[in-house]
């Protein structure tokens, strides 16, 4: 740009050229010719737009609007509007890109569009976490009771399939005593211990019998049926279905008793099948003595 061109205040407040005249006196600078060095302002911001994709340094910016509004100032113009080549009055910092443009408002129907859009993205996103928590509750359900159902099996696995008919001390076995067949076996322990059903079975009887005072019958699945005798309390009832180790009544000294003691007998094929030795059976069961 023309230095001469370029407006400076004096000590006075009067703007003057920067230029000489013939005499090296300061001279004016006509209003027509600011009006020229505006364009060219303007017109060298536009190229620098053009160059920086719109965004000028700031310092450069600021040093223009400088020039500018000093010139503009002193002609006796408006300082933020210059009036472009075309004669369209424009803002400074309009031309150097420094105002947004304005963005239309929303009406009231798009407003109300979005919002219908995010509540029902909303609706299909809480009914995709619904049902992915219900596959994953049904697939903890069927988790669960397969493991259920392994602990059972294990836990059937492991059970004995015959027990002992009580904790005591053998004190009579299987044959004649006495003059007379002595059916069974017989157990002493303390008053009131645990007596077990020795093996799975149906409950046939229980309640008085003959010579035992108190009696429990139990058939198992082989046909055969064992029997107690002499308890002091039964525990459980007829057509009740009982595994091996249940507890079915507690030892006493019922019936014709020398002392507490468990009687117990083994009918081979069913209640009135022939009464034969325990301890072989037992034995052939699993169950030592």
């Amino acid at each position: 740009m023309d230095p001469q061109h370029l407006d400076r205040l004096d000590d006075e407040g009067t703007v003057r050229p920067t230029g000489t005249g013939t005499e090296g006196g300061s001279v004016a600078t006509p209003p027509s010719d600011r009006t020229e060095v505006l364009a060219r302002v303007l017109s060298s911001c536009r190229a620098v737009r053009r160059r920086h994709g719109g965004r000028p340094a700031l310092f450069v910016a600021a040093a223009i609007i400088g020039v500018a509004g000093l010139g503009l100032t002193a002609a006796g113009a408006p300082s933020p509007v210059a009036r472009a080549a075309g004669g369209e009055s424009v803002s400074v910092a309009e031309e150097l890109g420094m105002i947004a443009d304005e963005q239309p408002a929303l009406t009231g129907e798009e407003a109300a569009a979005r919002l219908q859009e995010m509540a029902a993205t909303r609706a299909q996103r809480e009914d995709a976490e619904a049902a992915a928590a219900q596959v994953q509750a049904d697939a903890d359900r069927v988790a669960a009771e397969a493991a259920a159902a392994a602990a059972a099996a294990a836990a059937e696995a492991a059970r004995p399939q015959a027990v002992l008919p009580v904790q005591g001390r053998l004190t009579s076995q299987f044959g004649s005593r006495w003059g007379t067949l002595h059916a069974g076996i017989d157990f002493a322990a303390p008053l009131g211990t645990p007596e077990y059903a020795v093996m799975d079975g149906v409950v046939l009887r229980a309640g008085a019998a003959s010579g035992f005072g108190l009696a429990v019958y139990i058939q198992h699945a082989d046909g055969d049926v064992s029997v107690y005798g002499h308890m002091q309390e039964i525990l459980v009832q007829e057509g009740q279905t009982v595994r091996a180790g249940d507890t079915i009544a507690l030892l006493g000294n019922e019936g014709q008793s020398t002392g507490p003691h468990l009687h117990f007998e083994v009918h081979d094929g069913g209640l009135d099948g022939p009464r034969i030795d325990p301890l072989p059976w037992l034995r052939e069961r699993g169950v030592a003595i």
